[in-house]
């Protein structure tokens, strides 16, 4: 009977549990999405109560399909700085969950900006002031939700993100549930000090969050466990939950880039293109972010990261929003039935633009349009988005470390489309390597877990259990590639600034 290791997998719009074997084979699975909630323009929510039960239920369902097995430890990896707000003392949240995504702080932050406060907020915990971390969020719901400043008043006010939700819930909730997180999650909440890796006081009096409502940071990899799973929850057993990684770093870590200047970029809802730094912190001059990466007990590691709002969401916009494709996969055969995207070119900044121009006020735009311009030119133009979208972000990570990458490790729902790898290969002018296992985010996260129980006695071990699928290499000339990616900048400045008299958002 083979040990296994179990992974949940929280993101934007779906969770997925995956069982994996002692070679970090994955043995079993299951998915389901959860509802995207809209109330207003810019403003993106998910019901914190609806994921919980959406882990309890591919959990069964995944153990339900996996072979007979010890299973010896869970974790978790989670869509990052959203924010949950929730009652100690029975467990009901207080209000929806805000995504990463959402912009109805962007007034907040804009006046944070223009008082002076971005450079010490950057130099503290190696991030621009934006709506896309968690501290604005956890302001707003204290300022704007009258039962948040009721449970803080009562002292029963708990906020984390979705890790710290989740890891509650499963060790036992009301009950004596762990209220934890990690530094890969604590260092995008905008309130972590990124040398510290603990809550900076300056940071929690200026954005107004107390300090006990949040979750005590421990190890990614922890070797004491954070709790064990209640016997009355979905593993039906005690069972030690002990990793707790953010998605892009889970990522890092399934992809076995443990060494500086290793890189990988996940293809999601968002695309996110990470570097390993060592163990110091490495400030970026390029509009890049410096972030806690996974390590265990005593230990530091840290990346550079440049983040993508929309990728795969543009994809998921054409089939939701505009009703052009009925489901994702048949991308490939469309943008592929035509040479090139006809002179159009789409800037998905449904949620500004992210890395590396921290743009809250940029707004989506379809530019180039001719009659000429087809449904296949427009697929083809989304597909095209997301691969220039990384080159903008290799192009700064080239800058800051003063030397390019020469290779690309890809992972993610979308690294699964060959036409986008390709198309990504050609893009960056570099080889574009998709690993054997394509759901990394989940076996960084049970390789946390496995070496906190000793079932991997090194990173090298989970380094030689690494192997790739296939390796993408680069096709168009030089060229081409300049004076496509050219164009796809004058796109990006004709979005810039777009929202200018309206306000944009709701303070």
């Amino acid at each position: 009977m083979p040990d296994l290791l179990a992974a949940i997998d929280q993101g934007t719009t779906g969770t997925r549990c995956i069982l994996f074997d002692p070679d970090g084979r994955p043995v079993a699975s299951a998915y389901r999405e959860h509802e995207q909630i809209f109330p207003r323009p810019g403003w993106v929510e998910h019901d914190p109560v609806e994921i919980r039960e959406r882990v309890d239920e591919v959990v069964f369902e995944a153990l339900r399909s996996a072979p007979e097995g010890r299973l010896l430890a869970v974790g978790i990896t989670n869509q990052r700085e959203t924010v949950v707000a929730w009652d100690r003392a029975d467990g009901r949240p207080a209000a929806n969950a805000i995504v990463w995504q959402d912009t109805r702080t962007a007034d907040a932050c804009r006046a944070a900006i223009e008082s002076g406060q971005e450079d010490d907020v950057r130099r503290r915990t190696g991030l621009p002031i934006s709506t896309y971390f968690s501290a604005t969020k956890m302001r707003w719901l204290l300022d704007h939700e009258p039962r948040v400043r009721a449970l803080a008043r009562a002292g029963r006010l708990l906020f984390g993100t979705i890790d710290s939700w989740l890891v509650w819930n499963l060790t036992g909730g009301p009950d004596g549930g762990a209220h934890v997180t990690d530094p890969t999650n604590a260092s995008r909440t905008m309130l972590c000090g990124l040398e510290s890796l603990a809550w900076d006081a300056v940071l929690l009096e200026r954005f107004g969050v107390p300090e006990e409502t949040l979750a005590a940071i421990r190890p990614s990899i922890a070797r004491e466990p954070y709790g064990r799973t209640a016997a009355g929850g979905p593993f039906a057993a005690a069972v030690p939950v002990c990793g707790d990684l953010g998605d892009q770093q889970a990522a890092l870590f399934g992809q076995a880039c443990f060494s500086r200047g290793e890189a990988k970029n996940t293809y999601g809802t968002g695309s996110f293109l990470l570097e390993h730094v060592g163990d110091r912190p490495a400030a970026s001059a390029a509009g890049l972010l410096a972030t806690a990466a996974a390590s265990g007990d005593g230990a530091r590691a840290y990346a550079l990261e440049g983040s993508v709002a929309i990728s795969g969401a543009a994809v998921q916009w054409l089939r939701d929003g505009l009703g052009l494709i009925a489901a994702a996969d048949e991308t490939e055969a469309i943008a592929a039935s035509v040479p090139d995207a006809g002179g159009v070119y789409f800037v998905p900044a449904f949620s500004g633009l992210f890395a590396p121009y921290w743009d809250m006020r940029a707004r989506g735009a379809i530019v180039g349009l001719t009659r000429f311009a087809s449904r296949a030119h427009l697929v083809r133009a989304t597909r095209e988005a997301i691969a220039f979208q990384t080159r903008d972000v290799a192009d700064a990570m080239a800058s800051d470390g003063g030397h390019p990458l020469s290779a690309l490790k890809a992972d993610g729902g979308a690294s699964a489309n060959d036409f986008l790898m390709q198309l990504q290969a050609d893009v960056l002018g570099i080889p574009v390597v998709r690993p054997a296992v394509r759901e990394t985010t989940a076996l960084g996260a049970a390789f946390a877990a496995g070496l906190a129980v000793g079932a991997f006695d090194s990173t090298d071990a989970l380094r030689r259990l690494w192997k790739a699928e296939r390796t993408f290499e680069p096709s168009w000339s030089n060229d081409r590639r300049e004076s496509a990616y050219r164009g796809w900048q004058r796109a990006v400045e004709r979005t810039r600034e777009w929202v200018e008299e309206e306000r944009v958002g709701d303070t």
